[in-house]
């Protein structure tokens, strides 16, 4: 009786053992294979298993920026080459928004914005993860070489012209935020660059030792786009001269209702074409802006495009800089319709590329 219980317990006891073993060859099996009902699961996501969801997005990295230096102007193709980069949506440079952004996962192309100031040296490129608008650059103002003409109309001055920033969209992200970054280099490459870097160093301190200025005598304006010309390649002649600083000159120099005239007249000679203004589509930077404030056929105020930029919408801003009132970045809408009410506007284009 004692030998018989003795081996029904044991048999109960090799029997729970067994239960036991296949318990546990079980769950040693789930940990490895793939019960997804498992509430394991979640562990094997994080320590690599086949759940597509949790493996981690490979960090944005630029290698390599493709051309290495851009004219100042900007509007050439520039492509960056690395990894990750298919989640790039915008990018700038310098602090410009770029347009005509695209990516894939080994690189992003986009159209070089003109550099801020016109001037050379390193710029950094910034690649984000959201879309950023470009805006149009802001214009400041100065009367830092003490004019007393402005834009050519007697009795309105520098301190009491009015100057209504134009809008602007939201600041761009800085650079520090930006998923990835790299640098290229601004250099003034062509004739239009070294005339857009002189107007922009000249806008606000005058080149007097050279050219003097004419504000004591009427205003500045066409002295200053002459000097532009000048750094663009064009060379002085006996009928288009400044010497001595100012203290000689020609009306077609320093006159914008003898300058006017002479350009058209040596169109060909120069590569101009006359433009009113509804061929905006044909102005590009370094184009020589004409007014007319009250409407006497005879111009008033000249100055220099130095930016023309594209609306969502397609209307087409031009940007201009100038002496009398002194400032790199002057709407052209702005001068004809807030400064001036009344006012009209024409180019001379120049017929080369640029």
């Amino acid at each position: 009786m004692t030998a018989s219980m003795n081996r029904r317990a044991l048999l109960s006891l090799a029997g729970v053992a067994g239960i036991g073993l296949a318990v546990a060859a079980c769950s040693s099996g789930s940990d490895k294979g793939g019960d997804s009902g498992n509430g394991g699961g979640g562990g094997r996501g994080s320590s690599g298993g086949g759940d597509a969801a949790s493996t981690p997005t490979a960090k944005p990295v630029a290698k390599a920026v493709t051309p290495a230096q851009v004219p100042l102007v900007g509007g050439v193709t520039i492509t960056v080459t690395g990894t990750g980069l298919a989640a790039v949506k915008g990018v700038t440079v310098g602090g410009v928004a770029a347009r005509d952004v695209t990516a894939t996962a080994s690189k992003v192309t986009f159209t070089a914005p003109h550099q801020a100031m016109y001037t050379a040296g390193d710029a950094d490129v910034a690649l984000f993860t959201e879309s950023i608008e470009p805006s149009p650059s802001v214009n400041r103002s100065s009367d830092g070489n003490g004019s007393a003409a402005n834009d050519g109309q007697s009795g309105a001055t520098q301190d009491t012209a009015t100057t209504t920033p134009t809008p602007t969209a939201a600041a761009t992200p800085a650079a520090g935020s930006a998923v990835a970054s790299t640098t290229l280099a601004y250099a003034a490459l062509t004739d239009v660059d070294r005339q857009l870097a002189y107007a922009m160093r000249y806008w606000k301190d005058y080149n007097l030792a050279e050219y003097g200025t004419m504000n004591p005598i009427g205003g500045d304006c066409a002295n200053y786009v002459s000097q532009t010309l000048i750094a663009r390649g064009w060379e002085q002649r006996s009928d288009w001269y400044n010497r001595a600083a100012g203290a000689e000159h020609s009306a077609t120099w320093t006159y914008c209702p003898t300058m006017d005239p002479w350009l058209e007249t040596n169109a060909a000679e120069f590569g101009l074409t006359r433009r009113s203004s509804d061929e905006r589509d044909k102005v590009r930077v370094g184009d020589i802006v004409f007014f007319d404030w009250n409407a006497n056929g005879s111009p008033d105020h000249t100055t220099i495009v130095s930016e023309v930029f594209t609306e969502p919408d397609g209307t087409i801003r031009i940007k201009s800089a100038s002496h009398n009132q002194d400032g790199p970045y002057r709407d052209l809408d702005e001068m004809i319709t807030v400064q001036h009410p009344g006012g009209s506007a024409w180019f001379h284009t120049f017929d080369a590329e640029r």
